[in-house]
């Protein structure tokens, strides 16, 4: 985000994103690159993601809430990682003639979360595109050195453990497709604006860095729907699991529709966007596991267990039968 001469680049960035240069080795995006010294002892994490407007956005979404779901989708996986953010770059790609009141609206949102999650803007890029909004953030994240939880790392016999409830963005996303459903759903206002939320606007599970690092063996974040990423840090760590769906945590919104409509159960695993974390933890570290992630106000729910195997996780209804799925997760392909 260097000058350009007084091009209107620049004053863009002058305007928008400059009083947003709060951290020193930004030299106030006056230079082309900016310069930040990791503490010491400590690796770089470093994780990148992006929103594209009519595939992960609405066009007529709040522009605040946009750019909070564009850098905490980035937060939500140096979380899992155990990662404590450091800052992030933003490269964004406006359409010719977009507003202004949109991107200031993008601005102040991006520069509020970045306040809350300690997690400042170091610089990035702005283009024009004949398409849609296009918005990439790469975080970076710090830890002590040697201690990223991985994937890989699971081990039969762990508890697998999720933060939050899942299901409901993917649940949100069809309201928001189609505002009858939550009619066709007997939810109420509360409910569907719940669920809408959750959609919109993940909540990145940051306060868990420290006791996913201590206690968790394998651990990633939920963002292509739950059985699809179980089957993914499974495959990684050469093992399999058994998921019991009936303590699989629900919203009591999407536990309320999935009482009027039983076949929400497949998108409620398989959805996505959820942001949660799903980790494995060895029997002996759970009963301190779960006391440490209530102490950092994180929910956690113990589901189910890792087991020996290279078949899929399976997902066991209260009969132990396991359930079959169209599709196991979210693909952009």
């Amino acid at each position: 985000m260097a000058d350009r001469s007084g091009s209107a680049e620049d004053r863009l960035i002058a305007r928008y994103f400059r009083p947003l240069a709060r951290h020193p080795g930004t030299f106030e995006f006056k230079d082309d690159a900016a310069a930040i010294t990791p503490p010491a002892g400590h690796d770089l994490v470093l994780k990148t993601d992006g929103l594209i407007e009519g595939v992960h956005f609405f066009p007529d979404d709040p522009a605040a809430s946009v750019a909070r779901k564009a850098l905490r989708v980035n937060l939500s996986d140096l979380a899992a990682k155990g990662a404590t953010p450091l800052g992030f770059l933003l490269a964004i790609a406006l359409p010719k003639g977009f507003s202004e009141h949109w991107l200031a609206d993008f601005a102040r949102g991006l520069g509020e979360d970045a306040d809350v999650y300690r997690c400042p803007l170091l610089g990035g890029d702005t283009d024009a595109t004949p398409g849609p909004i296009s918005i990439s953030i790469s975080a970076f994240g710090t830890l002590p050195t040697g201690t990223m939880v991985r994937r890989a790392g699971a081990k039969p016999g762990d508890h697998v453990f999720v933060t939050g409830t899942i299901g409901d963005a993917a649940l949100g996303l069809q309201v928001r497709r189609n505002a009858a459903m939550a009619s066709q759903w007997k939810l109420d206002d509360v409910m569907r604006d719940h669920l809408v939320s959750r959609y919109r606007l993940p909540q990145p599970r940051n306060a868990l860095a420290e006791t996913l690092r201590a206690h968790a063996s394998a651990a990633m974040d939920v963002s292509d729907g739950l059985a699809a990423d179980l089957a993914k840090l499974c495959g990684v760590s050469g093992v399999s699991a058994e998921i019991d769906i009936a303590r699989v945590p629900l919203s009591p919104a999407t536990a309320h529709a999935l009482k009027t409509d039983a076949t929400l159960i497949e998108p409620i695993l398989t959805g996505g966007e959820d942001y949660e974390i799903l980790c494995a933890v060895a029997p002996s570290s759970v009963a301190v596991f779960e006391a440490a992630a209530a102490k950092a106000g994180v929910p956690v729910t113990d589901i189910g267990r890792i087991v020996t195997g290279d078949s899929p996780p399976g997902f066991l209804d209260r009969a132990g039968r396991p359930l079959a799925f169209a599709r196991p997760g979210y693909s952009h392909f």
